[in-house]
């Protein structure tokens, strides 16, 4: 009587798929990579410690045009109208004529300072208060703050401004804007040059790891040699140098966070304290969390893109004798 094998022992022995197996083989080399790294500490920290204060750099001054973009946003009132009405314009009427002027699309808000709130601003800011009591009447017009909504262009603006101005009403139109579009402009100068300066230092980071790829390679030359005599191909054989690639992408980048995060936890007390003479609340504006998968991933990636070129460009050379 023939014994049959029993279905555990069926399963056992059944091949597994080939999804199954290049899973296996992928994380087996995965792991593999990770702990030729972890064999060799100091060379791996150095070079994962190079690329992340190079993905750290341009990372720190996004996060700084960033917080400045951010206080400029707190500016808006710097883009108000202040509209002089001519003196003989009573209360009422100017009352009348803000309602009207906050009616239009391109007004988001107006608030009327009457001629009474304007000196009495006057004498508690400029401390000429004593002395501003010998008038004999108020000399300053009633005024309206008009904030323009902000779905408002460069040309709708001015077409506002000019509108105010012609209005028999007013005498001035005042507003000062052009040192806030000079902020603006330095910023979108300077975001230009970060990104100009951070593809360069993706350039550099692709050479450092391509450069530490190649010599994990020459320090295998044998290995290669043996693997491709018993027919392993160019793209088994470079498996294991891309996932090497990857742990040092992944690394560098991760560690970029943490000295882009050790910066701002330094920091924040003094932008505390300097906010504070200023009788501001500000307070610094961290990566987001899009942001942060973003360093992490632009860092795997140039790993990836560097050790492929230099897996790929070195593995041509070697060839079993």
């Amino acid at each position: 009587m023939v014994n049959k094998p029993s279905a555990a022992a069926l399963t056992q022995i059944r091949p597994s798929g080939p999804l199954r197996t290049w899973a296996t083989r992928h994380a087996s080399n995965c792991i593999a990579a990770l702990g030729r790294l972890a064999r060799q500490p100091f060379a791996s920290l150095m070079t994962i410690l190079v690329i992340a204060i190079t993905l750290a750099l341009p990372a720190a001054m996004h996060l700084l045009i960033k917080n400045a973009d951010s206080i400029s946003g707190s500016w808006e009132s710097a883009l108000d109208f202040s509209a002089y009405l001519n003196n003989d314009v009573t209360v009422d009427n100017a009352r009348s004529l803000a309602s009207i002027i906050e009616q239009r699309a391109d007004v988001a808000s107006v608030t009327l300072v009457s001629a009474e709130q304007g000196l009495a601003e006057f004498k508690a800011q400029s401390g000429f208060g004593s002395a501003l009591d010998h008038l004999e009447s108020n000399p300053l017009p009633h005024t309206l703050v008009v904030r323009p909504s902000g779905s408002n262009t460069e040309e709708t603006m001015r077409l506002l401004h000019e509108e105010l101005a012609n209005l028999p009403e007013t005498d001035l139109v005042q507003i000062d804007t052009e040192w806030v579009q000079r902020f603006h402009a330095i910023l979108e100068t300077l975001q230009r040059a970060i990104a100009m300066g951070a593809a360069l230092l993706g350039a550099a980071i692709i050479v450092i790891i391509g450069n530490t790829i190649r010599l994990d390679i020459q320090n295998r030359r044998e290995e290669i040699e043996v693997t491709k005599l018993i027919g392993a191909s160019n793209a088994f054989v470079r498996r294991p140098f891309l996932y090497s690639g990857l742990w040092y992408g992944l690394g560098g980048g991760l560690l970029a966070l943490a000295l882009v995060g050790y910066g701002l936890f330094a920091l924040k007390e003094p932008i505390a304290r300097l906010a504070g003479l200023y009788n501001s609340g500000f307070q610094a504006i961290s990566l987001s969390i899009s942001e942060s998968a973003t360093i992490v991933g632009v860092g795997v990636l140039l790993g990836l893109v560097g050790s492929w070129i230099a897996a790929a460009r070195h593995m041509r050379r070697i060839e079993p004798k």
